[in-house]
């Protein structure tokens, strides 16, 4: 074995031929493997050879011994170095040397380099020398070359990756491998990127899991290849990781759904299957109850396209609502989204009106002052407005998201708030539509209450008797606030 080294490095064109012949070897027909592996510590000796020797000026280029049989070996142990832990072991210092002894700055070890990373990522390497690739990488993607740095860009996805997924699950490393994963998306490598960003966000530590979300939703923002796949991409999220999302994730899904009007049976078909098995992820719940109340009827009738249809009756569909409602798990806000969705169906089913109504009034007397709001407002709709009650309830219109600045996950740029100093002027006045027409003003207003006593600058209204006391609305910011009466008038 000595003679035929010896012979080899003497003359380094037949060692070349050599491994170039069991490369391809291995590639063709996987059961050599185990064969060649056994010469594996030969390979690590001739290439540290080459790594430590003089100059020779038959085979140096720019200072880097014969970079081209340095990178067929390279190729070779990464072959042989694949899901083998005895092979990895044998070639991690000489990996290691490599990676650190190799002159970057000329194109020649910026080869070696790059077959090195490769190496490193694609054997079961230690974790120390994946943490010095992903340093490898950055200092390619800084290289004043553009054709390193384009071609690194191609690669350092894949290693990028790998690293997340193998690395230690916590620390610095991890922390800054998950960014440069997210800088690297392209509308090119999207879906192939997504899909490990997916799998890393199953297994990322918790304190990554917001970031890794936020990073995942701008990508799909930006980058999404159809509405389907965005909305796929946002519910496996929700699914994975609900807890960790932004609050502004519900309303851009939802935003995103109403401008698909395609895929609404897809959608409340998919929401449907995963708001029965977990009722967990609140997100999810919440997006799943808006699209079952806005869409139920798709829902009931059992046919859908893009998926399998799920066969449904009017009583499962509630049935899931109801659990919602009464699960310990439900945040109000939760809540409030599938009493909503409940009373949206009383539209859109025919023979269990009698059942959400009845719903609906349990509610009235609900602890939690907004559902309980709610809960007898629809009872007054019930009640008194019956004859309005399908157009007040009918679909949304297509949303506008509420400002540009939002992305799903994450915000860019500047977004304008009102001065709360100087609120609005609101003019008072009376509807005078016709009772055919219906008009629905939705209010979202946030204020306190501050009881004080009258001053003599208050002036009681003519006939009413003594002022004993006062109320000012305040903001959040308490900024006083106009107040705003509105009067309607209905004639039947």
């Amino acid at each position: 074995t000595s003679h035929h080294t010896t012979s080899f490095i003497s003359c380094l064109w037949v060692l070349h031929g050599a491994v170039v012949l069991i490369t391809e070897l291995c590639e063709h027909n996987p059961d050599t493997l185990d064969q060649f592996r056994k010469a594996v510590p030969e390979l690590v000796q001739i290439m540290k050879g080459l790594v430590t020797s003089s100059y020779s000026p038959e085979h140096n280029v720019a200072g880097i011994s014969d970079p081209f049989l340095q990178v067929r070996i390279l190729r070779l142990l990464r072959i042989l170095g694949h899901n083998n832990d005895t092979a990895s072991d044998a070639m991690n210092d000489l990996l290691a040397q490599v990676a650190t002894n190799t002159d970057s700055s000329k194109t020649a070890g910026s080869a070696v380099l790059y077959e090195t990373v490769l190496t490193i990522m694609d054997i079961n390497s230690e974790s120390g020398l994946r943490v010095l690739a992903v340093n490898i990488l950055g200092r390619f993607l800084l290289n004043n070359d553009r054709n390193i740095r384009k071609k690194n860009t191609l690669f350092s996805t894949y290693c990028t990756l790998l690293f997340l997924l193998y690395a230690p699950p916590s620390g610095f490393y991890c922390s800054r491998a998950l960014e440069l994963s997210l800088a690297l998306v392209s509308a090119v490598n999207i879906r192939s990127m997504m899909k490990e960003l997916l799998i890393f966000l199953s297994t990322c530590p918790p304190e990554l899991r917001s970031q890794t979300t936020s990073g995942i939703f701008n990508a799909a923002e930006r980058y999404s290849p159809s509405k389907r796949w965005h909305i796929d991409t946002i519910l496996h999220v929700l699914t994975t990781a609900g807890g960790d999302v932004r609050d502004e994730t519900v309303p851009n899904l939802i935003q995103l759904i109403t401008t698909a009007s395609e895929l609404h049976c897809y959608t409340v078909h998919k929401l449907y299957r995963a708001l029965v098995k977990d009722i967990s992820q609140q997100p999810l719940v919440q997006v799943a109850c808006w699209c079952i109340g806005e869409y139920g009827d798709l829902l009931l009738k059992g046919e859908c396209e893009e998926i399998e249809p799920v066969q449904v009756t009017e009583d499962d569909v509630l049935d899931a609502l109801e659990t919602v409602l009464q699960s310990h798990m439900s945040s109000p806000a939760t809540r409030g989204f599938a009493l909503t969705a409940t009373m949206k169906l009383s539209t859109r089913i025919t023979d269990n009106v009698d059942r959400i109504r009845s719903i609906v009034s349990i509610y009235g007397s609900c602890i939690d002052l907004e559902l309980q709001q709610r809960a007898v407002e629809y009872n007054a709709l019930f009640k008194k407005y019956d004859h309005m009650r399908a157009a007040v309830l009918e679909r949304m219109p297509v949303m506008d998201k509420n400002s540009p600045g939002h992305t799903n996950g994450d915000t860019s740029g500047e977004n304008k708030e009102p001065d709360p100093s100087k609120p609005k002027p609101v003019e008072a006045g009376l509807l005078s539509e016709p009772a055919s027409q219906v008009i629905i003003i939705g209010y979202c207003i946030y204020v306190q209450l501050q009881m004080k006593a009258p001053s003599g600058n208050v002036i009681p209204a003519h006939g009413l008797g003594q002022v004993t006391q006062t109320v000012v609305l305040n903001n959040p910011n308490k900024a006083s606030l106009p107040c705003l009466f509105l009067c309607s008038c209905l004639s039947h």
